[in-house]
Formats: C-alpha cells, sequence, structure tokens
C-alpha cells in the first residue's frame, strides 16, 4: 500500500477506533484518526484521504453536519456509520453525498468490502469510462446500449436511464429518492411505486434470477446497490 491508500477515521468511541485501526492497518491501509467532527474536518483538509469513514454520532457537530461540510470540496468516498438501522438517518446521509452505510456493531470483512468497493467506483469515475462492464452486463453510456452475455437487451427510455445511473455509481447504495428525482424529475420522489415497476423490469431483462437478484440488489427501506457481488 502507498501513501495515498490512507483512510481517516471520524468517530469519538475509543474501542470503535482501535477495531477500525487494528483492521484497516493489518490490510495494508494507513490511517489518521479524529474524535470530533471539527478535527475531523481539519484532518481531511491537511491530509486528503483517499477515504472516510464518519460515525453520524459525534460529540461536537452531528455527523450529517460533517458530511454537509466535506462535500462542499471533498470528493472522494464517505463511508457512514451509525448506530442504529434508523433509516430516516441513513436515507438522509446517503442524499447528503455519502458512499455508503454500516450499522453497528458491523462485520469486519463486511466493512472492507464496502471500503474495496468504493476505492474502486472513485477510481472508476476518475477514468471516466465510456463502457461499464460488470460479469457478464455491459453497459455503453456513449452508444447507450446494454448488453448481456454480448447479446444486446433491449431496454425503455426509462430502463435505461436506471440501468446507466446504476453503471455511474456502482457499488454505492441509491436511494429511492435519488433515483426517482433523476430518472423522473423532482414532482415524482414520494412515487415509490414507479421505481418498484421498474426495477422489476430491469431485473427480468438483466437478472438470470429476477427473484434472486446480483446485480440490483435491494438495501431494505433505502434504495437499492449496483454490485458484481464479488
Amino acid at each position: 500500500m502507498s501513501r495515498e491508500d490512507l483512510i481517516l477515521i471520524i468517530d469519538d468511541e475509543v474501542q470503535i477506533r482501535r477495531l477500525l485501526e487494528i483492521t484497516l492497518q493489518s490490510n495494508g491501509f494507513n490511517i489518521c484518526e479524529a474524535h470530533s467532527g471539527r478535527e475531523g474536518i481539519n484532518l481531511a483538509a491537511s491530509h486528503q484521504p483517499e477515504l472516510i469513514i464518519l460515525d453520524i454520532g459525534l460529540p461536537d457537530i452531528s455527523g450529517h453536519e460533517v458530511l454537509k461540510k466535506l462535500r462542499e470540496w471533498y470528493t472522494n468516498p464517505i463511508i457512514i456509520l451509525s448506530v442504529q438501522s434508523n433509516e430516516e438517518d441513513i436515507v438522509k446521509a446517503l442524499d447528503s453525498g455519502a458512499n455508503d452505510y454500516l450499522v453497528k456493531p458491523f462485520r469486519t470483512g463486511e466493512l472492507l468490502a464496502r471500503i474495496r468497493s468504493a476505492l474502486r467506483s472513485n477510481n472508476s469515475s476518475e477514468d471516466a469510462k465510456a463502457v461499464f462492464s460488470i460479469a457478464e452486463i455491459e453497459i455503453d453510456l456513449v452508444a447507450r446500449t446494454v448488453k448481456k452475455k454480448n447479446e444486446l437487451i433491449k431496454l425503455t427510455v426509462t430502463e435505461y436511464k436506471l440501468a446507466a445511473l446504476f453503471a455511474q455509481h456502482a457499488g454505492k447504495v441509491l436511494t429511492h429518492q435519488y433515483l426517482l428525482r433523476e430518472v423522473w424529475g423532482p414532482g415524482y420522489i414520494n412515487q415509490s411505486q414507479y421505481l418498484r415497476v421498474f426495477i422489476a423490469q430491469l431485473r427480468k431483462k438483466i437478472e438470470d434470477d429476477p427473484n434472486r437478484p446480483v446485480y440490483i440488489v435491494t438495501e431494505s427501506g433505502v434504495g437499492y446497490r449496483f454490485t458484481s457481488q464479488d
């Protein structure tokens, strides 16, 4: 690992910071730590980490406020830690620019997988790829085509918009509200039935078994994630 693989941990719990420190360093990452929101913002500015792990419940200012301030200039991945699976908190964080979330207590293996996925997605975005390939699926953002096993899949305009959006944010949880706003417009952010119908249609066309999806994965109560399941 190079000095570029620096992860900033912003969490006020000593035990969590120690767990993250041991886990990340043993897997080759460099780390720096902050125990408050203000310290975290300062360290992010001075160290420019490749990724930030941010706790929602901080002693000085809320993690939501820290996230909002960071997203004014910080473009690398941010993974949120939440003490409980509060859907409202999670959705708010994702809509404010978080790339992913984990609920405490979390499994270290899952944390590492989420970190690697976020870093891969960030590197792909920087490469500005026109063609996105994942397992048997190929999405060409220039030709506006989707293929499976090199066979062209016929999609409606709306289905393609969804597929392209997933490709551009592979590995990231996209909330229901974000998808509705981006595909249908601001007036539809509460029309979740639209989304369910088109997700079901898209799954029928790209999944081997739509009832057991491996590409478009449901994040219960929050949204969807486009993933390789690797």
